[in-house]
């Protein structure tokens, strides 16, 4: 039940990145939401991730956006930022600007366009980006997630990293889908974060000494992962826990029968009842009308609601 040993704990959401007709980022909506979902739940902001679209946005858009949440007001201790881009410069420009605007840690994907690359390559690649920051204060999540970056992170390299710079690369989302990935990492690494990318995988990650959870169903049920979160780490298996895991896992078992994206942004549409929520960047789109209609009457009948507005 204890996370006394881990540096970074709690619920992330996979933050949704609301945009403009002109598909530009929008980042009065963008600061609203990310305040709606630490108020609603949400221990930490996975802002510029997969569900955000981050790899749809310029370093220039991306760089802006951090700037304008922390002008806009919204706490910037908890963000965990995605940083990682195929570039070097890039990747350390964009981490540089997270703790500019004192993002406690970053989320970084490896260089994910060269494939098939060793284990002593991306080791490289990571130890460059630290040593060209040289701070103390940067704290690094590795994001897996191999369905989509075609890049995996080895526990060699988990390893090799963690020997290496035990107080920088402390974690890592892993979004794999693959429990058993997750579990061995928690077991192998001890004080090492492991955060669950999958909602229903959150509470089998609990019990093996795992941090907590990056999802994104969390922008639509923040409250749902909190209550498994902060449940088992009171009670374990003795309290409520199966049945709050239950209602979080129906949650992600409709959303993934949807585009992700296109879903989640139509659930906040809705709940806010604000059609600009229905702007993504191509290829992204949104889904037709019968089908956003047929989501909503899924998620009703279900008895699932979300959280009212702070």
């Amino acid at each position: 039940m204890s996370a006394s040993n881990l540096e970074l704990t709690g619920v992330y959401a996979a933050v949704l990145t609301p945009q403009n007709k002109d598909l530009s980022v929008d980042h009065d909506r963008l600061a609203a939401h990310s305040k709606w979902l630490l108020a609603s739940g949400c221990d930490g902001l996975g802002i510029l991730g997969t569900t955000g679209e981050a790899n749809s946005f310029s370093l220039a858009e991306r760089l802006e956006l951090l700037d304008k949440l922390a002008e806009n007001g919204v706490p910037t201790k908890g963000m965990m930022p995605g940083t990682g881009c195929c570039a070097i410069p890039d990747t350390v420009e964009l981490t540089k600007k997270a703790l500019e605007i004192g993002a406690g840690s970053v989320l970084m994907l490896p260089p994910f366009y060269y494939k098939n690359q060793s284990d002593e390559g991306l080791f490289a690649a990571y130890s460059e980006v630290i040593q060209r920051i040289g701070s103390d204060k940067l704290k690094v999540c590795l994001y897996h997630f191999p369905q989509m970056s075609n890049v995996p992170l080895s526990m060699n390299l988990i390893g090799m990293l963690r020997k290496e710079y035990p107080n920088t690369v402390i974690g890592m989302k892993d979004s794999s889908n693959v429990l058993e990935n997750m579990l061995t990492a928690a077991r192998e690494f001890p004080g090492f974060c492991v955060f669950s990318g999958a909602d229903d995988l959150m509470l089998p990650v609990l019990r093996e000494g795992g941090a907590g959870c990056i999802t994104a169903c969390s922008n639509i049920a923040p409250d749902l992962a909190q209550a498994v979160y902060s449940e088992y780490r009171k009670n374990g298996d003795d309290g409520d826990v199966e049945q709050w895991h239950e209602k979080l896992s129906n949650v992600r078992k409709i959303i993934s029968g949807y585009p992700l994206v296109p879903s989640l942004k139509a659930m906040v549409a809705r709940h806010n009842n604000d059609d600009a929520w229905f702007n993504m960047r191509p290829p992204i789109l949104a889904m037709d009308d019968a089908q956003t209609q047929k989501l909503y009457q899924e998620y009703d009948g279900a008895g699932l609601r979300l959280p009212q507005a702070a």
